[in-house]
Order: C-alpha cells, then sequence, then structure tokens
C-alpha cells in the first residue's frame, strides 16, 4: 500500500489491522510497529497521516467514501487506471484487503525498491517487543547456536487447512467441527491424505523430527519454537522432544510477568517469534505460509542467513517410503540431503507463472531486486 499510495501520489492512513479472525487479537497497528518511525522514514516518499483530517473524518462518517476489495496480484496500473479516479471521485477510498494486491513481478524497479525499504527499515516493532526480543536471542546466545522450527501445527492450522495426519479420531471430529463453524472459510470438505501428498499440509511434529535428524542437524542444538500451542500437545512433541530434548519457547525462556502484556494478542506474540526467527543461525519453517515468507526474505536481505526450505511435496513421500520399509535410513537420508541442497535461502530468481500468480514465489519471500550482492553477481560466481 505504500508503493501503491507513492505511485498515485497520494496520502496514505496508516492501516487498520483485521479484527474478524480466527484469532480475534484486538492489536491496533500502532501496538505492533512504531508507528512514529514508520511515518518518518518514509516522509521522503510518501505522506503519511495517523487519522483522517477533520473533514474527511466526516465525509465517512456521512457514508461519503468508497470501500472496495483491491484485485489480488494487480499491475501497478491497474491502481493508476481504476483506483485513482474513484481516490478523486470520493477523496476516500477505504481498500479493505489488501494483501497480496501488487503483484510480485514486472513492476518499475523503484517500486520494488521501495517495497523492500518499507518491508526491511520502515516497519519496525515497538519499542516493547524490540526489547524482549533482543532480550530472548541473548538468551539463546549465552547457550550456543540455535535454530528456530517455525512448526505450524496449531488447532486452528489444522481445521482449516484440513490436514489430520496422526490425530486421533476424535481429533479429526474437533478440527472438522471447527471448520464448519467459521462461515468465512469456504473449503468445507478436504481430503487429507491427498492434500498431503500434494505438499499442501505442515509438516507434523514427528515429519519434522525425521527431517531434521535426516539433514544431520545437531541433536544438541537449541531448537525454538516459533509457533502457538501445539494441537495434541506433549503426545505429538514426543518424537521431536527424544531427537532434540534442548528444545525452548518464549514462554520457558521469559518470565510469566514478563509476557503477560502479550497474553491473548497474538499478532504481538508472532512479532517476538519473529525478531528471534532473524537472529537465529538456521530457521526452518515446516509451512509456507505468510511469516514464514516474509522472514525467509528478510533473512536473504541480511545475507542469506541459513534458511531450510523444506520440500513438503517430496518429503512426505520419502518419508512414507522409509516408514514402509522400502528406504533405508541412509538411503532416506541421501535423499532428503540431495532433495535441499539448493533449498538454504540461497540466491536465486523467484518462479514466475504467468496467469497463475498464486503459484508464483512472493515478491516478499525472494526480493531478489533489493539484495546484496545482486543476484547475477552470485550467478556469475556460482557458475565459474
Amino acid at each position: 500500500m505504500v508503493a501503491i499510495a507513492r505511485y498515485l501520489n497520494v496520502t496514505l492512513i496508516v492501516p487498520e489491522l483485521d479484527k474478524t479472525s480466527f484469532w480475534a487479537d484486538p492489536s491496533e497497528f500502532q501496538d505492533i510497529f512504531d508507528v512514529d518511525h514508520f511515518i518518518m522514514s518514509l516522509r521522503d516518499e510518501v505522506r503519511i497521516l495517523k487519522e483522517l483530517p477533520p473533514r474527511l473524518k466526516r465525509r465517512v462518517e456521512l457514508g461519503v467514501t468508497h470501500t472496495m476489495a483491491p484485485i489480488s496480484w494487480s499491475d501497478i496500473s491497474y491502481y493508476h487506471n481504476q483506483i485513482l479516479p474513484l481516490i478523486q471521485q470520493y477523496k476516500v477510498v477505504h481498500l479493505n484487503r489488501t494483501d497480496a494486491r501488487l503483484a510480485n513481478n514486472g513492476q518499475p524497479m523503484e517500486i520494488q525498491k521501495l517495497r523492500c525499504r518499507v518491508n526491511f527499515g520502515a516497519l519496525k516493532f515497538t519499542p516493547q517487543i524490540e526489547e524482549l526480543g533482543r532480550k530472548v536471542v541473548r538468551i539463546l546466545r549465552q547457550e550456543g547456536p540455535f535454530m528456530v522450527l517455525h512448526l505450524r501445527y496449531e488447532m486452528d492450522m489444522l481445521a482449516f487447512s484440513g490436514c489430520t495426519q496422526g490425530c486421533k479420531q476424535e481429533e479429526v471430529e474437533e478440527l472438522t467441527r471447527m471448520r464448519y463453524a467459521y462461515p468465512w472459510w469456504k473449503e468445507k470438505i478436504i481430503n487429507s491424505d491427498l492434500k498431503r501428498r500434494d505438499g499442501l499440509c505442515p509438516l507434523t511434529p514427528e515429519e519434522t523430527a525425521l527431517t531434521l535428524r535426516a539433514l544431520d542437524i545437531d541433536p544438541s542444538i537449541q531448537v525454538y519454537i516459533a509457533a502457538g500451542e501445539i494441537y495434541g500437545g506433549e503426545r505429538r512433541m514426543a518424537s521431536l522432544a527424544a531427537a532434540y530434548p534442548n528444545l525452548v519457547r518464549k514462554e520457558t525462556l521469559l518470565e510469566s510477568s514478563e509476557l503477560r502484556f502479550f497474553q491473548n494478542h497474538s499478532s504481538q506474540m508472532a512479532a517476538l517469534d519473529y525478531l528471534v526467527s532473524l537472529e537465529s543461525d538456521i530457521f526452518v519453517p515446516t509451512y509456507d505460509g505468510n511469516m514464514a515468507k516474509v522472514v525467509e526474505g528478510h533473512r536473504r536481505y541480511l545475507g542469506y542467513k541459513k534458511t531450510i526450505l523444506l520440500d513438503r511435496k517430496h518429503l512426505v513421500d520419502l518419508i512414507d517410503q522409509h516408514n514402509a520399509g522400502s528406504l533405508t535410513w541412509d538411503e532416506f537420508s541421501t535423499a532428503v540431503k540431495e532433495a535441499h541442497a539448493e533449498r538454504m535461502g540461497n540466491p536465486t530468481k523467484r518462479l514466475v507463472i504467468q496467469d497463475r500468480p498464486k503459484e508464483e514465489d512472493y515478491f516478499y519471500s525472494n526480493p531478489w531486486e533489493c539484495l546484496e550482492p545482486s543476484y547475477e553477481d552470485e550467478l556469475t560466481s556460482s557458475s565459474m
């Protein structure tokens, strides 16, 4: 939205966050981000206000405004040709859904550079979140190297994805009831086995343990779990805890009084995990959700820090073969290593799929236009 406002030469109002999601997080934008830093750091690019001026606020109160959701993955010219005339007509246009509304590829280089400047510079967490994040990292560093495992195995993730591998029958029924209870979630009937085979499910904790062992991740490394409450609790975490006994999370590293302010504010808890994820020696997401993608891109921006991008479709096939006895441990481990040799966050260009932008690599997971050394330099040196 900053890039779009800059391109259209219009004023941007500090964003409002969606409060109708499953998490019911009451956080405002300014509860998560340092708003003054956001506005000041972009003052040479775009005019940003904390709220509408009185006369325009009055127009909104009277309903003399226009609300709409922009078309996803649109070229910047769409905003010039379709949105700008609406702003000129109504003076205020409320864009009520703004995720993934600008195309990943084919945009002017200055637009791409500005998107990076916003993501990696202008968006800074509040001092309170930053301070607590630094404390967690300091505690971890005192004990040596640490890996962040973004283990997307919370109840809502499983309910809405329909992924129930390893769940008990009563758990499957509970997750199904939850999915049907939310009318805005349109996909109701889901074949969990088929979805898993297509690589569309988060890895289970058991699958994750096998994968990390196969990649020869040191079993003594600290593993920071960046996630909410794991569905199935200790039963589902048992194999991971046996393989990697140094499992920690923010709740075990900090006093409960330090986290009290963040309780029931999932976005602020996620911001804390985000900061720890950036600083980790290794980052491993078990699902490619929004946070995982942005952390991946941010770690590339910070110097291609090691980020293991799991090929879930290939992995579950190998795991099933190993569990069935058709692959020995050594064969399984070798195959897993070979499949991920070039999936460690190394320089590469985004995947572009014409007419299927949702299947492309997201801009913010690999903003190669903004990275140093440049993609072309890396490619040249690695091919020599």
